[in-house]
């Protein structure tokens, strides 16, 4: 008796909180455009928001709960804000796009701020949906789950005149993905232990402004697309790359700091071919590097792969392993306006005292090209033959080999980028 008198309560209370949810669901169907309506003080299953205009805030102890299955918000109405909620929970599939805020083309103008999302597959999805602003939200993924298994943070697809900015991303595949979105800014978010913090792919027109990386696989990861203006991120002790830049043109670099890349390791084996670059460029022309600081890594920059009549000056090289790697078909010439970059290895000299060196400063010489060509003649790394041909080089300077030069190279660091000590 008292067993049939149990289920009958748990059935009673089951019936109760379904007719709750359904009747908040009706009540936000309910509303009139424009209006403001704040969920209770309790655990609430999935909503979709329907109605234009309107804003949903939660209270403090609110929790929308997924229910492990699909979007836990939706928002397919125009103008739509949602603030202040904590989501847990959503689906787990990626081939769905499963969100835990999932907002759909037809609305425009949405705003999504101040919220609490922590799930495995994608934070806040925006699909093809114009001018919304994602705000000072805080994204977790699931640590235990495979990188490459998790969704991203903030997903953008196709999106126009987006504002994201002053998000607080971690455990997630990548916090920002940008793919065919054209228009957007990007701004002050913070991005730790990730795959990579920033993705483009095919976009054009972006503003990528003022972003932290820390301890990802890859800071920001710019592929194929154009015209982006990167300017006065930083980089902090991220893994392999902290700029990877593939397929990037008429781009402007401006004011970034990466310090402290270093190479990474999958399975306790390092990564072949990342010696913790603070800059790869592959394939990219058309760039301008200026007022960049690029520090403490394994290599300051490295370009490969036909990355030629790029800009790069006014630039700080700063104790990096080796400052540059690049094996190119002719010089490059990296000064501008008889201003070069700052490198800490220069040991030429000031004689009239104007900041700038007397003599070019030319990072990499034959043996270099010969040892990245050739890597299994890096047995001959400290051998008499290698001795005599780099003295050769400085003896004959016929037989010097295209690549970087930095005619005007700067005895300090620019005032803008005296390093940290």
């Amino acid at each position: 008796m008292h067993h049939i008198l149990r289920l009958g309560a748990a059935l009673t209370v089951a019936l109760l909180s379904l007719t709750a949810q359904a009747d908040i669901q009706q009540q936000l169907d309910d509303l009139e455009p424009g209006a403001t309506f704040e969920l209770p003080s309790e655990n609430l299953s999935p909503l979709v928001i329907r109605v234009p205009g309107v804003t949903v805030a939660c209270r403090p102890e609110t929790l929308i709960d997924g229910g492990g299955t699909g979007n836990a918000v939706e928002i397919l109405a125009e103008g739509v804000t949602l603030t202040g909620c904590r989501i847990r929970n959503w689906g787990t599939d990626l081939n769905e796009m499963n969100a835990g805020i999932f907002i759909s083309r037809e609305s425009d103008n949405a705003t999504v701020e101040n919220n609490d999302l922590q799930g495995t597959a994608f934070g806040v999805w925006l699909d093809a949906t114009p001018d919304v602003t994602v705000l000072n939200n805080t994204i977790r993924g699931d640590a235990t789950v495979r990188p490459n298994d998790r969704g991203n943070g903030i997903h953008l697809f196709n999106t126009t005149g987006a504002l994201i900015e002053g998000n607080d991303i971690r455990e997630t595949r990548d916090a920002i993905y940008i793919e065919t979105a054209n228009g957007n800014e990007i701004r002050n978010n913070t991005m730790t232990d990730l795959r990579y913090g920033i993705h483009y792919m095919y976009s054009m027109d972006n503003l990528l402004e003022g972003n932290v990386t820390r301890g990802t696989r890859t800071g920001y990861a710019l592929m194929q697309s154009k015209r982006l203006t990167v300017i006065n991120n930083r980089s902090e002790n991220d893994e392999n790359y902290g700029i990877l830049m593939n397929f990037i043109t008429q781009s402007v670099l401006r004011g970034n700091v990466v310090s402290g890349v270093s190479q990474g390791q999958t399975a306790g084996v390092s990564v072949s071919g990342a010696e913790g670059k603070a800059v790869f460029i592959y394939n990219s022309l058309y760039n301008t590097f200026e007022s960049n600081v690029f520090r403490d890594s394994g290599v300051g920059i490295h370009l490969t792969a036909g990355s030629e009549d790029n800009e790069v000056f006014h630039n700080a090289f700063i104790n990096n392993q080796r400052q540059v790697k690049y094996v190119a078909i002719r010089t490059q010439e990296w000064s501008k306006d008889g201003e070069g970059n700052f490198w800490s290895d220069y040991l030429g000299w000031d004689r009239n005292q104007d900041g700038v060196g007397d003599v070019p400063y030319e990072p990499n010489d034959n043996v270099d090209r010969l040892l990245w060509t050739y890597p299994e003649a890096k047995i001959l790394m400290f051998s008499p033959a290698v001795d005599t041909l780099r003295w050769v080089q400085e003896a004959f300077p016929v037989v010097k080999a295209a690549g970087v030069s930095d005619s005007h190279p700067l005895m300090s660091p620019p005032k803008i980028l005296q390093p940290e000590s």
